[in-house]
């Protein structure tokens, strides 16, 4: 290390304004994999109604998917915008 060279100060601030991007952009993915496993459990409820096995639990999955979904849109809309 050199002797003699300081660094400037940094505030304890710093990077608050990126965290809130970031944590925007963590919705993003969690909505996106949410959004992936409804269309499977889609998929896989029609496909149990088409060929008459019991869809019921199949159905109740996708709609805790699909409420949590709404919940993390609403959620990220709180947030700033991205740059």
């Amino acid at each position: 290390m050199t002797k003699g060279v300081s660094r400037p100060p940094q505030s304890k601030g710093a990077g608050n304004g990126r965290r809130l991007v970031r944590s925007g952009e963590d919705f993003d993915i969690i909505i996106g994999f949410l959004g992936f496993w409804a269309v499977v459990l889609l998929v896989v409820t029609v496909w149990m109604e088409v060929t008459g096995q019991p869809a019921l639990w199949w159905a109740l999955g996708l709609l805790a998917t699909l409420l949590a979904i709404y919940g993390m849109v609403r959620l990220r809309r709180r947030l700033p915008d991205r740059r």
